[in-house]
């Protein structure tokens, strides 16, 4: 019997699921075995910093790059292609023997992963109608905890079992086996409506699209945002330890946590929205009404730098991710509500190169904060600046509609 556009589409958010996992694991994997790497190569913390800026420069760049790629070709070969280079990089780092070495597969492991979230969303808006485009974009984004969540013990073991080589060689191996998976799927269900669905066309023009505020807002939303959840990846362990004084070994043990509470809220903040909907609220009302509740979430985490109690504080964090899951599946689902098959994977690629640009700019900015005062500030930052950006969508995005483009 042959699969229609039903059967598979859950097939693929998994696969989709499995790919984004697959990006922050992959990105991961250094920051863990960086101590083992530098015991090898005796190289600095400045020259380390340097492999992240190398990653980040190429990461920000394919995002607007790959994304516009995914317009063109679609999402089944632009994620295949994505997730091979990404692989390969990945897997070249366990072949490193220098410094440079490194910082030329870092930058090759940007250009792949960068495309991943634009390919996501494509993916998803080719499978999926906007009833259950919320809810499949949050199974495709929740990968990405999950990724994060797994890394750490993963690569210990490999690294204590096989040598940390094995950490980047291993993923990067399944990564392959994936596009070789990814490539047996139909390109898209062509069962959706309408019958345009499915038949290439051309994406729309860049002129067009930064001549569209709604587009300025998108990519303004995400570089305001972006800096908050870069702070929770690089500083919470060293403000644990530092403010808290919590053990290393402790850290391993509890900052899980709130990435786990984001990927419940990458599903969980997708299947609300579209549960309104299927209720009868418009679209634009679903959409917001998450978006809304998780900005009001977040302004309760300046009371993590207040509250003594390491429990207390950890269970704050989750908080705000748990928000950033709502905010984040529905931001990326109302862009492609928007701009559909023209142009969804630019526009999200757009708005991923904005984030990785405010976080290249803010990250030396926390360094000075926290080292002549402290980190008071950016928990406040932190509780102030989803509520502002949920203001500047309910003001320059009235309605979340397609858009009907000239050209």
């Amino acid at each position: 019997m042959v699969k229609t556009g039903k059967d598979w589409r859950w097939w693929v958010v998994g696969m989709l699921f499995l790919a984004t996992g697959l990006n922050f694991l992959d990105r991961q994997v250094l920051s863990i075995a960086i101590i083992k790497i530098q015991e090898e190569f005796h190289f600095s913390d400045i020259q380390y910093g340097w492999l992240n800026t190398a990653f980040l420069i190429s990461y920000g760049l394919m995002f607007t790059l790959g994304g516009r790629l995914i317009d063109l070709v679609g999402g089944r070969l632009g994620l295949a292609l994505a997730v091979g280079v990404w692989s390969v990089a990945n897997a070249l780092h366990g072949l490193a023997n220098s410094f440079h070495h490194l910082v030329g597969f870092r930058f090759l492991l940007g250009m792949g992963e960068g495309a991943c979230f634009p390919g996501a969303a494509k993916s998803v808006y080719e499978w999926f109608d906007k009833k259950e485009r919320a809810f499949a974009n949050g199974i495709a984004i929740g990968g990405a905890a999950v990724g994060a969540v797994v890394a750490p013990p993963l690569t210990i073991w490999l690294t204590n079992m096989y040598g940390w080589r094995s950490g980047f060689i291993i993923p990067g191996f399944l990564g392959l086996i994936w596009v070789g998976v990814w490539l047996l799927f139909p390109k898209r269900n062509y069962d959706l409506k309408p019958p345009t669905i499915g038949i290439r066309v051309k994406p729309a023009a860049f002129r067009e699209l930064f001549r569209l505020k709604a587009t300025w807002t998108f990519v303004a939303i995400r570089f305001v945002l972006d800096p908050v959840f870069y702070f929770m990846m690089f500083w919470i362990p060293k403000y644990l330890n530092e403010e808290k004084k919590v053990s290393f070994e402790l850290i391993g043990d509890i900052f899980w946590i709130p990435f786990f509470a984001l990927g419940v809220s990458n599903i969980l903040g997708g299947y609300l929205s579209g549960l309104l909907i299927r209720k009868g609220l418009p679209l634009d009302h679903a959409r917001k009404w998450v978006m809304g509740v998780a900005a009001v979430l977040t302004m309760f985490c300046p009371l993590i730098d207040i509250i003594d109690a390491v429990s207390v504080g950890i269970a704050l964090m989750a908080l705000l991710m748990l928000a950033h899951g709502f905010w984040i599946t529905n931001y990326i689902t109302a862009i492609s509500d928007m701009y559909g098959e023209r142009a969804t994977s630019t526009v999200v690629g757009l708005s991923g190169t904005a984030g990785t640009l405010s976080a290249l700019i803010i990250n030396p900015l926390i360094g000075l904060i926290v080292s002549q005062y402290s980190y008071t500030p950016l928990w406040i930052a932190s509780g102030l600046l989803y509520p502002l950006a949920f203001v500047l969508l309910l003001t320059l995005i009235p309605q979340i509609k397609p858009i009907a483009f000239k050209t």
